[in-house]
């Protein structure tokens, strides 16, 4: 079915609004947005931090439950790509551009510039910096991402279900389930999904802006980034008019491939030795204070509170509103993988990653800013890691991946998020009509770019805090759907966990 449903009109609607409005008067959609945000994080951070935990320790529940062998799918179904290309792709579509750019810029920051407790520079600051870096980008979000995917997954390949968002709540909707109400909660789905890709886009734009800076000369200002987002958008649109299988595949092995030459070559020329300490450290160090992080929200240090704001309640909604297109994304290519293989699978895997990426680039960053040989704290986010790339062996080399990782990935998060969106907007056809897709991409594109030039950075993560807000409601009900859907199908196929009763002594 490729009907185009009113969740199109509406959603399109408000966003084509809020560009006009950033376009004719950009500082107070700015000052807007900062005063919504400021509200949201000083009033609500508690619930983020909770609401995070609780989907943590539900994902875990399941695992671990006899529901973990129930298939999303038909019984005799298969999964439809290996095992490699499934992980490339819900890796590749989940984490992409935020790895790269934060990757070196976000344990620099904890270190030298505003760590979470200790002094700037410290020994503790270190420690501290790859610590809190894990935790920001682990185990909680991509609880969050397999909850949503695992949602839809179930759903839409075992019940039949339309792919929607309101889909997964018809247990708890009943006769509501195709009403006005269904209406409203796919409408902020596609707009947190909007928000939260474009806020990405931003940021891969600034980062190709920093590295052409950086090697070229090029200004960094927005004509350069809106010149970007412009030629990948043509890009991205392209790939997604090739369709799933070939666009976004071919190009998320490709992304697994530069990345992990990037990886192994800063491995190679960086402080080797002093990563290997550092992720085995702060790995330990990481799990030993899981609890201990996840309800950290300072209420008696109004520094510390203003930390965890701009950091951990940033990235809980940065998740959150990414999560309706991973989530959607990572449950049409995860079809006939069991509960158990899919939450494995989103939950360790991507973070074992991560945690290799962070420890290699943050680690080569701190050691770079100890030498003394250079100060890189003078230079902006999207900069940093261009500035290492300097202080390396092959660092041209080793600029050029980054630039075309970063612009990959772009093509590869915007690709996804048109299918996705064009999807949701198609009462959850699983092949959207190109100009659908060709309408987002457009959205996509301009709603990056007026983000950018209403208030730069800054602008992007106060969109994204509270774009995520309402959906994190849905996310409580989708929680509570698959929670009752599940335990009524454990009862019919006889899921009991049972002690085996001892043998009759005859």
């Amino acid at each position: 079915m490729n009907k185009i449903s009113k969740v199109f009109w509406i959603s399109a609607a408000i966003l084509v609004v809020a560009v006009i409005f950033g376009v004719v008067a950009p500082e107070y959609f700015e000052t807007i947005t900062s005063n919504v945000e400021s509200f949201v994080t000083s009033s609500f951070g508690w619930y983020y931090l909770i609401l995070v935990t609780i989907i943590v320790i539900f994902c875990l529940f399941l695992i671990f439950s006899p529901v973990g062998t129930i298939k999303l799918g038909k019984p005799e179904e298969k999964p439809e790509y290996s095992k490699v290309s499934w992980f490339a792709m819900l890796f590749s579509a989940g984490m992409g551009i935020g790895l790269v750019f934060w990757g070196a810029a976000e344990p620099i920051s904890h270190f030298a510039i505003n760590p979470p407790t200790a002094d700037p520079g410290t020994d503790q600051a270190i420690k501290e910096s790859l610590r809190f870096t894990f935790f920001h980008w682990g185990i909680h979000a991509w609880a969050i991402y397999a909850l949503v995917g695992l949602c839809l997954a179930y759903f839409n390949f075992r019940k039949d279900k339309p792919g929607l968002i309101s889909a997964t709540l018809s247990p708890i909707l009943g006769k509501y389930a195709n009403s006005r109400l269904a209406t409203i909660i796919d409408v902020i789905a596609v707009t947190a999904t909007v928000v939260g890709v474009a806020t990405t886009l931003g940021f891969g734009a600034a980062q190709i802006n920093g590295g052409l800076t950086y090697l070229f000369g090029i200004p960094n200002n927005f004509v350069s980034q809106l010149i970007i987002i412009v030629i990948v958008t043509i890009l991205f649109v392209t790939s997604a008019w090739s369709g799933l299988s070939k666009g976004i595949k071919y190009l998320s092995n490709t992304n697994m491939i530069l990345a992990a030459l990037l990886l192994l070559l800063i491995f190679i020329v960086g402080p080797s030795l002093f990563i290997l300490n550092m992720f085995t450290d702060t790995v330990g160090a990481y799990v030993q204070n899981i609890i201990g992080m996840s309800f950290r929200i300072a209420p008696l240090d109004l520094q510390h509170r203003e930390w965890i704001n701009g950091w951990t309640i940033f990235y809980w909604a940065w998740w959150i509103s990414w999560s309706p297109f991973v989530g959607i994304f990572i449950a049409r290519v995860s079809r006939g993988r069991t509960i158990r293989e899919f939450l494995i699978g989103v939950l360790l895997l991507p973070v074992v990653v991560s945690f290799i990426w962070f420890a290699a680039f943050g680690s080569t960053a701190i050691d770079i800013q100890q030498s003394g040989l250079i100060d890189l704290t003078k230079f902006s986010t999207e900069e940093v890691l261009f500035a290492i790339f300097n202080e390396l062996p092959f660092s041209t080399l080793l600029s050029y991946i980054a630039i075309f990782l970063i612009a990959i990935f772009f093509i590869t998060s915007a690709d996804s998020a048109t299918f996705v969106l064009g999807m949701q907007t198609t009462y959850g056809s699983l092949a959207p009509p190109n100009k659908v897709k060709l309408t987002w991409g457009a959205i996509l594109a301009a709603m990056a770019a007026i983000l950018l030039y209403s208030g730069g950075l800054q602008a992007l993560q106060n969109a994204l805090i509270i774009a995520a807000f309402p959906f994190s409601i849905i996310i409580i009900l989708m929680m509570l759907s698959l929670y009752k859907a599940l335990m009524k199908e454990k009862k019919e196929l006889g899921l009991l966990i049972l002690p085996k009763e001892p043998k009759k002594k005859r």
